[in-house]
C-alpha cells in the first residue's frame, strides 16, 4: 500500500527569514567553511566541477537546516525551499537580499567577457 505524499510545509515571510538566516549561519560554521573550501578548491574554477563538486556540498548543509522546518531530507526538499524563497524574494527585500548571499556563499561570481568578446590583436 502507498503512503500518501508527505505535506510540504508553508513557511510565513518571517519563518522563511529565520530559516535563510540560519541556512547563511550554517555555511559560516567553521566545519562547513571547510568542507565548502575543499570542494571549490578540487572544483578549480571550472564551473561543470563546481555542479558536480560544490553543489551537493552546499545542498547537503543547506538540509541539515531545513529538515528541522519540515522540508524532506532529499534535493527535493531544497528545491521547495528554494522555490518558496524566490516566491517572497520579490515581497520581501531582506529575502531577496539573504537569498543572494546564500548564492554567493554556493557559487563564485561569473566572470563575464569583455562586451563586444573580441580579441585583440597582435
Amino acid at each position: 500500500m502507498a503512503s500518501a505524499p508527505a505535506q510540504q510545509p508553508t513557511l510565513t515571510v518571517e519563518q522563511t527569514r529565520v530559516v535563510l538566516s540560519e541556512v547563511i549561519q550554517a555555511f559560516a560554521a567553521p566545519e562547513n567553511t571547510v568542507r565548502m573550501d575543499e570542494a571549490r578548491e578540487s572544483a578549480c574554477n571550472d564551473m561543470g566541477k563546481m555542479l558536480q563538486l560544490v553543489l551537493p556540498v552546499a545542498t547537503q548543509i543547506q538540509q541539515e537546516v531545513i529538515k528541522a522546518y519540515g522540508f524532506n531530507n532529499e534535493g527535493e526538499g531544497v528545491l521547495k525551499f528554494a522555490r518558496l524563497v524566490k516566491m517572497y524574494e520579490t515581497q520581501d527585500p531582506e529575502i531577496a537580499a539573504m537569498s543572494a548571499k546564500l548564492k554567493s556563499l554556493m557559487l563564485p561570481p561569473l566572470s563575464t567577457p569583455p562586451i563586444g568578446g573580441a580579441i585583440p590583436a597582435s
